[in-house]
């Protein structure tokens, strides 16, 4: 049976309690035991999947279709464990849970109150698979004392209580802001945050505390003192230069004894961090530098496409070179000629993405790089304006368009070479979508196979003619434009099985162009970079000699 341990977060957000859980994740599978992490969002939305990227951030797609909170990304690249549906709860799937029960006539007529009926749901979330793993790490969204997350303190409060002596660890995650001024480094904020959570139940057995520089000993004793920790258990996490040196880090600082001691696990399995000294060591021992340039449409918010920021820096610790991303609107490129911001690049992105905004820069993107031959990676979105592109310019279809952005206009006036995709297999059953459809969970979403044409680039770079990956879109490439748009040079190397929905274009007469409908940089991982993003990297590698 699992040992439970809880993340929580005082002072301020965003303080890294994600980068924490999948640190700690992957020192305890250092040390042989395997783990499970889970997110639990106090926010009312049932998933993120309808909010905005300014807002939340990017969406992470499990295999099994759920859109779920980017922190669940950066679980799986630390652990290499493939999330799941059931690794991602908000309120609002707490509360929709409740009420259909309720219906359903399942509270045989009780008055429904947060007590005991929404913590039971969150208590029931968190059993989940308990007997498959070592250890099940619980990240709580928010800070403490935030109203909308008081039924998940009070549901693991419970849980702790229910659950035998020693099997569950809360570790708090604080700030110790630095007053430059008088010079000293502040322990009140902690001191209160944790004083707020021994108030609702909960006492910490491990402080991790977010500084600029290392904490005194002083300052150790203090919050030790004041916080009721024992000494060793005050852990400093301290600013990186890369994220991918936090296991390392936090292991130096004794976080993973700290919680194997609050556990009572003595001897403790001795570490094996080989893997990520190797990451390190391809972080900071590399042989020049590449330029990215990411032409989307989100690109104020750097977390609106942190997988793929992160599968990027993976492709370039495969090529042992600092990978440069930069951020491009694509809308300037609606305005001015793209040349004047794309010179100089090494290699150009596009991004997925919805709505009609920023699209014909994207399209202008994509003809540059495969008119300039530089090397080009078109996800999801960024595919289909690559084959519009094509359409356009290659094959002579100068009216080519998507449905999605053509509401209003006369079917006569545009070539739909994408299209809403209404109908497809998944397993062996047929989904169907319309689009009044609600927006939440309609997408063709999760794990698809793919089959890859025997010769073609992508099959060369994945050494296979079958593979498998995640998706999330409404909208599909034609294949009724296949033939047209192949005597034109634009090959359809991969399909679904059933032949009908386009997975990757390529365009064989060029240094580098695929376009893919699905999104591997979901799957990609310091220790196991996407071969895609390997790939692109080094082409980007290959043009910057060139330049």
């Amino acid at each position: 049976m699992a040992r439970f341990i809880f993340i929580t977060g005082g002072v301020v957000s965003s303080l890294g309690k994600g980068l924490a859980s999948a640190a700690l994740g992957a020192l305890l599978q250092a040390r042989g035991y395997t783990v499970r992490l889970r997110k639990l969002d106090p926010y009312l939305n049932v998933d993120p999947g309808t909010m905005s990227p300014f807002e939340h951030g990017e969406v992470f797609v499990t295999d099994d279709g759920a859109e779920t909170d980017l922190d669940l990304g950066h679980y799986e690249r630390f652990t290499g464990v493939a999330a799941r549906g059931t690794d991602s709860i908000s309120s609002g799937r707490v509360y929709s849970n409740v009420l259909e029960k309720e219906r359903r006539g399942d509270y045989l007529g009780k008055t429904i109150q947060v007590i005991p009926h929404v913590t039971n749901e969150i208590k029931d979330f968190i059993r989940i698979g308990e007997d498959e793993v070592d250890f099940m790490l619980c990240e709580i969204g928010g800070t403490v004392g935030d109203i909308e997350g008081l039924p998940f303190f009070e549901a693991i409060r419970q849980f702790s209580q229910e659950k035998p002596r020693g099997q569950c660890v809360l570790m708090h995650l604080t700030l110790l802001p630095y007053i430059k001024a008088s010079g000293e480094l502040k322990t009140k904020p902690t001191q209160h945050s944790v004083k707020e959570l021994r108030s609702i139940g909960l006492a910490p057995d491990i402080l991790v505390c977010r500084s600029e520089g290392p904490i005194p000993q002083k300052e150790r004793e203090k919050l030790a003192l004041f916080c009721n920790v024992r000494p060793d258990s005050v852990i400093a996490a301290q600013d990186l230069k890369s994220i991918y040196e936090a296991p390392l880090a936090y292991h130096r600082e004794g976080l993973d004894q700290a919680v194997l001691d609050a556990f009572g696990i003595a001897p403790a399995p001795k570490p094996n961090l080989a893997r990520w000294e190797d990451v390190v060591d391809r972080i900071h021992n590399t042989d020049g530098e590449v330029r990215v340039a990411i032409v989307g449409k989100y690109t104020q918010l750097e977390d609106a496409y942190k997988s793929i920021a992160e599968a990027l820096t993976h492709g370039g610790m495969a090529n042992r070179v600092k990978v440069r991303a930069e951020w491009i609107d694509s809308g300037i490129f609606e305005r001015e000629d793209p040349a004047a911001h794309l010179e100089g690049f090494n290699a150009i992105l596009v991004p997925g993405g919805f709505g009609e905004r920023g699209t014909e820069g994207k399209i202008k993107a994509a003809q540059f790089a495969r008119e300039k031959g530089v090397p080009y990676l078109g996800i999801c979105l960024g595919m289909q304006m690559a084959v519009i592109e094509a359409a356009r310019n290659m094959a002579e279809m100068g009216n080519a368009a998507s449905e999605e952005f053509s509401e209003g206009v006369d079917p006569r006036e545009f070539t739909p070479v994408v299209y809403h995709l209404k109908e497809w297999v998944q397993g062996s059953s047929k989904v169907t979508r319309k689009k009044t459809d609600d927006k939440g969970g309609t997408m063709r979403l999760g794990s698809y196979d793919a089959r890859l044409t025997s010769g073609s680039r992508v099959a060369e770079l994945y050494g296979a003619t079958a593979i498998e990956e995640r998706h999330r879109h409404r909208y599909e490439v034609d294949i009724r434009f296949r033939e047209q748009l192949e005597e034109k040079g634009l090959v359809f190397s991969g399909l679904s099985p059933d032949g009908r929905l386009p997975e990757i274009i390529e365009v064989p007469d060029h240094p580098w162009f695929i376009g893919v409908q699905f999104h591997p940089e979901l799957k990609s991982k310091p220790f196991e970079p996407h071969p895609l993003f390997a790939d692109f990297v080094r082409a980007a590698k290959e043009q910057s000699r060139l330049v």
